[in-house]
């Protein structure tokens, strides 16, 4: 199902999955319960795996079935780079369809044949197309053309054409244009003038829903009405809130969208296109995070964030009230559920398992028989998964009082004996969350002894809207204090030598590195920034064009390049440069189109003016994130060096 685009999404740097910023993006099995062993028996010292082995593990993301429901569509990088596969429902090897050397993702098997639409971009530049492979495997770009940017926005009910979201026009704005599924043959069914893009299209063609920000905390729904013309604001507020429309249902009578004007977190709620009344849907103690329904109407699922976890609700729609009847799912150990799909006649539902020790696999569960299968076994057989960790959430309070929730990995063999080096590990944003599931780079560290605490600073997402907006316009300052009180609560476990504590963090994390290095150069005794900002000023000028719609929320959270330069430049770390004095390693994409690589360029240059050890990594086919296993592994491997350096040796 899509998630929805609430406020965490507007964010500059948007995650590249859902557990946080995570540069090995690996997703396989379901770990094995850990055994417990006969009284007097130890367990043996855990084994050590070498990057090349945490990489082995293959990737896996996406599911679509084919018209027959005997074959699922899903994105693998096996190859080394993300492809598109196809799986037999029945169980098989997987096949490879596409085998690019540049990123490519599957969307989906056409509804009447076994065409396959897939998306590509060119070494990380963002740049993405639509592309169809035919039936006898031959690839045509359904996108031609320079500097442009599409994406797939979904099919007509009846399988004859399909949306796509295409800024040729305009590099700032996305128009919508209808495709006929037979011979691709295009029309613009809207033209985007208006700095909004469009959420979602309803099954009878009449109704876009839009979503609009104001702030990376304040957002709008509008409908569109494409018989009659008129556009319509549907969530008039006063105070801060976040609206963002979710999917309409499958009679096209209502929007579901997902707003926290009535509390702290999200809920789901129905708007009545007819009459304009918006009623209750579904509501929890955390954010929803969003709703979709099955092809044929008969389900309905939901997302929610409880406390750094994906949890899901699945609806039968057939019974009980507006919002369905609570249907069961399949109870399988070793993680939660995510990322779930049914097939055409609804019989079948595939969906990922994911866990601390056991990344995502796919599994297809058919509700005739009851029957649960797993499909692939991406987890590298030479890891035992009792070789990894499990997360813990933990919270401590931070300089003001304010409670900052985390997920704290412990590695195995730290006692008040046998101390260990820890590293504060902050997520991507601003705005994101570190959630609990499976992590290779974390567990990659914390297999070679290293404690890792994820922490969800004051910004985070999942925590409610207070704390969401409590690092407005603090960048540097209160968000990057309580990076420094999460190294305090490090270094009050007995068992972690306080001395021997660094950061690291990617993308906004890379730029809470560096500026804990340059504000607070007494804390932390390492840093690691993995394609972070250095100048703020910089950064926000050469914002992609295609984000038009994101640019004054992101001006109103960070600042504004023009209004606000000094306040950027007083919290940039580049023109602070000169205070860091602790050893320092950057990695970059040279293809980065968020954060250009001149960001790493000169603060390298600036810290080794300082007599400061750096090391510089930059990766000439990659953009803002690893694409690439080979790649991925030279950057965790030189990662895993640089500590054992400075916090072992």
């Amino acid at each position: 199902m899509r998630q929805n685009r609430r406020a965490v999404s507007l964010s500059l740097f948007a995650m590249l999955a859902g557990a946080g910023l995570a540069p090995i993006q690996a997703v396989a099995q379901a770990a094995k319960p850990v055994k417990a062993l006969p009284p007097g028996k130890t367990r043996p010292a855990v084994k050590r795996y070498t990057i090349e082995q945490f990489m082995a593990t293959t990737s896996l993301t996406g599911a679509s079935f084919s018209k027959d429901e005997k074959q699922i569509l899903f994105s693998s990088n096996e190859s080394g780079i993300f492809n598109a596969y196809t799986v037999p429902v029945a169980g098989g090897k997987p096949r490879a369809l596409t085998t690019s050397g540049d990123t490519t993702y599957a969307v989906a098997y056409f509804h009447n044949d076994d065409r396959v639409l897939f998306t590509r971009d060119g070494g990380g530049n963002e740049q993405n197309h639509l592309y169809v492979r035919e039936l006898d495997g031959k690839e045509r770009d359904l996108t031609p053309g320079d500097k442009l940017k599409a994406s797939f926005a979904g099919w007509k009910p009846d399988g004859s054409g399909f949306y796509v979201a295409s800024n040729e026009r305009d590099s700032k704005f996305f128009d919508l244009y209808l495709y006929d599924a037979a011979t691709y043959a295009r029309k613009m069914v809207y033209q985007n003038d208006s700095g909004m893009n469009v959420s979602s299209i309803s099954r009878d063609g009449n109704w876009l829903a839009f979503d609009k920000p104001s702030t990376t905390s304040d957002s709008d729904v509008y409908v569109f009405n494409l018989q009659t013309r008129e556009m319509k604001h549907i969530t008039p507020h006063k105070d801060p809130a976040s609206h963002s429309a979710a999917t309409f249902d499958p009679e096209s009578k209502r929007l579901l969208l997902t707003t926290n004007a009535d509390g702290e977190f999200a809920r789901i709620k129905g708007y009545e296109l007819a009459s304009g009344e918006m009623k209750d849907v579904e509501q929890a103690d955390w954010d929803l995070l969003g709703t979709s329904y099955s092809r044929n109407g008969r389900h309905r699922v939901s997302l929610l964030n409880r406390d750094g976890s994906i949890a899901v609700r699945l609806y039968d729609m057939r019974v009980g009230d507006a919002a369905g009847n609570p249907v069961a799912l399949p109870r399988l150990p070793g993680g939660e559920m995510r990322q779930v799909t049914f097939s055409e006649s609804g019989n079948l539902m595939a969906f990922y398992l994911n866990g601390d020790r056991s990344p995502s696999n796919l599994y297809v569960h058919d509700f005739r028989s009851g029957k649960t299968s797993q499909l692939t076994r991406s987890l590298n057989p030479e890891i035992d998964p009792n070789d990894l960790v499990e997360a813990e959430v933990v919270r401590f309070k931070s300089f003001d009082g304010m409670v900052i929730p985390s997920i704290y990995y412990k590695p195995k063999g730290a006692a008040p004996n046998a101390k260990v080096p820890a590293v504060v590990f902050v997520h991507g944003g601003p705005g994101g969350q570190t959630m609990r599931g499976y992590n290779a780079q974390i567990q990659y560290l914390v297999n070679h002894g290293y404690a890792v605490l994820g922490i969800n600073n004051r910004g985070s997402s999942g925590y409610g809207k207070t704390f969401f907006r409590a690092d407005d316009r603090k960048h540097g300052m209160e968000p990057l204090w309580d990076c420094v009180e999460a190294k305090t609560w490090l270094a009050s476990q007995g068992y972690i030598d306080p001395e021997r504590i660094g950061i690291m963090g990617g993308s906004y994390g890379g730029y809470m590195v560096l500026a804990a290095l340059a504000f607070r150069p007494e804390a932390f005794k390492v840093g690691i920034d993995i394609f972070g900002v250095s100048n703020w000023v910089r950064t926000l000028e050469s914002i992609p064009p295609y984000w038009e719609a994101q640019r004054k929320a992101l001006y109103d959270e960070i600042g504004d390049p023009v209004k606000d330069k000094d306040f950027l430049v007083a919290t940039s770390p580049l023109f602070h440069a000169h205070q860091i004095r602790k050893p320092l390693l950057v990695v970059q994409g040279a293809n980065d189109p968020r954060v250009i690589k001149a960001e790493s360029d000169e603060i390298v240059e600036a810290v080794r003016k300082n007599k400061v050890e750096v090391e510089y990594v930059v990766f000439g086919d990659e953009g803002h994130g690893f694409s690439k296993k080979k790649n991925a592994a030279e950057a965790n491997a030189k990662i895993l060096a640089f500590l054992d350096k400075h916090l072992k040796g």
